[in-house]
């Protein structure tokens, strides 16, 4: 059995492990990526937010990936029994993109990759990682096994990107409680023939059936759209025991997109994913970092999972450089404290969603326009930028603002 030498392992390839590996690479890092898929492979996590745009400039990747021609995103819409409240990330507070993407993750993690590649990554598909030693000193020894070989290779540090693979946290016993209610999901894709008729049409579209249930309209540039609905786990018992059956008895339930998909076919059999957030009980150690949702996942409500995995993977990475040329790097207040701060702030705002405070004030006809551009920016994905009243205050402003807007009604 050979022992390869590389400076940094990641573990996955989605967006996460290549963010960090196309900014190591470009520090002249020797990286090797294990990749468990063969991609093009199908993932969730489909409708990005602006700050992520920033990450992979930074890095890079942003020029191959704006060759694609993927539905732009300029903002979101929700709509209640009706009543809708829009949101275009051109009028949020504060400095940053003001458009993202929509994009089908096959495809998207595809180019990533490649481009990383091209950068000099090496990449090794359907490669699974059966131990990590961290023994030695100064090293991590990996196991791994393809289809056809198995290998060891040591590294001065690895990273978990692994995603829902959660390798580490496995591997570590690092599991913990999630940090937000326990709900679970269903979803699959269609062919949107007639999106031209639609009234949603290229926008990435929310309908809240009940207060804490809720379905996705995510239309891609390729004809595609995604649709999926995410519940309490109980809620989602009472229907079939059968995928298809119950995603189709939840779509008649809809009254924005029964009739624009009751009739249409699924791509594949509806996926169902229980218990979606995730939460470790520690982000990193000596030798180790974990980021994107190896770490955690909190919720899909405001589509920020791409935004923490991009953003952590690029810190970890700078962090790891630093490192890795002898600088002393405190990584509780320089990674966990930064990743936690943004956390805390997402947190807040998935727990008032499913209080319903957040769905009130989102769905408030006469919105306060500085507040609406303040919750825009959040939205957005600026969870650091302190200078937001709804970054800063976080804890109490959603609720002291549903109470004014619940005041404001009863007068």
């Amino acid at each position: 059995m050979n022992t390869e030498k590389v400076d940094v392992l990641i573990i996955g390839a989605g967006p996460s492990g290549c963010v960090s590996a196309a900014y190591l690479a470009q520090k002249g890092y020797r990286v090797t990526v294990l990749e468990k898929s063969k991609f093009p492979r199908y993932t969730i996590g489909e409708s990005l937010i602006p700050r992520c745009m920033d990450n992979f400039e930074e890095v890079g990747l942003l020029e191959d990936l704006q060759h694609q021609n993927y539905q732009k995103k300029n903002g979101a819409k929700f709509v209640r029994n009706g009543v809708v409240g829009a949101f275009d990330f051109a009028e949020k507070f504060g400095k940053g993109w003001d458009w993202t993407w929509q994009v089908p993750r096959d495809d998207f993690d595809l180019v990533l990759a490649e481009s990383c590649q091209k950068k000099g990554v090496e990449i090794l598909f359907e490669t699974e990682v059966t131990a990590v030693d961290f023994s030695a000193e100064k090293k991590v020894t990996i196991s791994y096994r393809s289809k056809t070989i198995s290998e060891t290779i040591t590294a001065r540090f690895i990273i978990d990107a692994s995603g829902n693979g959660r390798v580490l946290a496995k591997q570590l016993g690092l599991e913990a409680e999630a940090k937000v209610s326990s709900h679970s999901s269903i979803f699959t894709q269609v062919k949107d023939i007639d999106r031209e008729n639609f009234k949603h049409q290229n926008t990435i579209t929310f309908d809240i059936l009940e207060q804490e249930v809720w379905m996705w309209y995510i239309p891609f540039s390729n004809g595609n759209t995604s649709l999926g609905v995410v519940a309490p786990t109980d809620w989602l018992a009472q229907f079939s025991e059968d995928n298809e059956t119950a995603f189709r008895q939840i779509l008649a339930l809809s009254p924005e997109f029964k009739e624009q998909f009751e009739k249409v076919k699924f791509n594949f059999a509806p996926i169902q994913i229980k218990n979606i957030a995730k939460n470790v009980t520690q982000l990193c150690g000596d030798r180790f970092v974990l980021t994107g949702n190896s770490a955690e996942f909190l919720d899909p409500v405001f589509s920020s999972g791409v935004s923490f995995a991009t953003e952590s993977g690029l810190l970890a990475a700078k962090l790891i450089d630093k490192e890795l040329q002898g600088e002393q790097v405190n990584w509780q207040k320089d990674y966990l404290d930064h990743m936690n701060a943004g956390i805390e702030v997402f947190s807040t705002y998935v727990k008032e969603w499913y209080t319903g405070n957040l769905q009130e004030i989102i769905l408030h006809q006469q919105p306060n326009l500085e507040i609406k551009k303040q919750l825009c920016a959040v939205l957005a994905g600026y969870v650091w930028n302190q200078e937001n009243p709804f970054v800063k205050k976080h804890h109490r402003i959603v609720k002291n603002v549903a109470k004014l807007i619940s005041l404001e009604k009863s007068l």
